[in-house]
């Protein structure tokens, strides 16, 4: 009987089956506070456990040095920047995440909050529920130039939503893939003065730290939108508040920030629209990275006895 711990702060809310298949032959603990752990709780909750199923809370060297028992993380999700794999890999801990099954979710996320942008949905209810009937003129996504930085799983399912509003895309990518008459790659400068709309799809590390800057920003289209639901650490927050107060950017939509929750000064402005970190919150795709998750954690553990 293995011993594990699932740190997220739901799991199990819309299909129970994984985490029965899951208690079959194991000791499960749930995270019983409904919300993200700090790495006191999280080694007082989890010091006993072989096998962990994670959300977004940190796992630095003190936390993994704190739970001796640790063979297996699973992460629910993508992003692995809060698990310090060089001291996993150390302490003898595998690491596993659900590559895929966020992708469509992510995807579809990044096409509603363009057309938002776009048409200046969530502007106009405010102002209506406030008692003011304002109509303003927005824009056509087709024909529209969209530059998707980080070329993966979920920037190519971008692109391929995108291609059929008959968009021009080009992408750039630390990797670049084979160019097409479809997707062109693009230095990030050329992209960035090329693109109506640019969307970040790529994950972050302490050595790429912001990709984009000050500098960036002003490389951008005057009138451009900027998308990030990726990593919150990838955008000066402050820099971007400063282009879209002088209107050098039409609007901007946020999944992600560098500090959660998000209390920070963008909220202050009608331009931008801002999203506490849901780009995987689709049923369909939670219950698939649940699934997988529960795999990951099962396989990991066996594969060490």
């Amino acid at each position: 009987m293995a011993k594990i711990f699932i740190s997220t702060t739901s799991f199990a809310k819309f299909d129970s089956t994984t985490l029965e298949y899951c208690r079959k032959g194991n000791e499960v603990k749930l995270n019983p506070f409904a919300r993200k752990l700090t790495s006191e709780e999280l080694i007082g909750l989890a010091k006993d456990s072989e096998g962990i199923i994670a959300g977004t809370e940190l796992y630095d060297r003190n936390v993994l040095e704190g739970l001796p028992k640790l063979k297996v993380i699973s992460r629910c999700g993508v992003g692995l920047d809060n698990i310090d794999i060089e001291a996993a890999s150390e302490l003898g801990i595998k690491i596993y995440n659900t590559a895929d099954a966020p992708t469509l979710a992510v995807a579809e996320l990044t096409i509603g909050l363009i057309l938002d942008l776009l048409r200046k949905i969530s502007l106009m209810d405010r102002q209506l529920r406030k008692g003011t009937w304002q109509k303003y003129m927005g824009n056509l996504l087709e024909g529209k130039n969209i530059g998707i930085i980080g070329f993966g799983r979920i920037g190519k399912k971008v692109a391929e939503i995108l291609f059929s509003f008959k968009t021009n895309i080009a992408y750039y990518d630390i990797c670049p893939k084979d160019s097409s008459a479809v997707y062109v790659f693009k230095t990030m400068q050329d992209l960035l003065s090329w693109a109506d709309i640019v969307t970040l799809h790529c994950s972050a590390s302490a050595e790429a730290g912001e990709i984009i800057g000050k500098g960036e920003l002003s490389h951008m289209k005057r009138g451009a939108y900027l998308i990030n639901v990726a990593r919150g650490s990838l955008i000066d927050e402050e820099a971007l508040y400063m282009c879209l107060k002088d209107g050098h950017l039409a609007g901007a939509a946020l999944d992600v920030f560098k500090k959660e929750p998000y209390r920070g000064k963008l909220t202050e402005l009608d331009n931008v629209i801002l999203t506490p970190h849901i780009g995987s919150y689709a049923k369909e795709a939670r219950i698939e990275m649940e699934r997988q998750a529960v795999e990951n954690v099962l396989k990991g553990l066996e594969d060490i006895k």
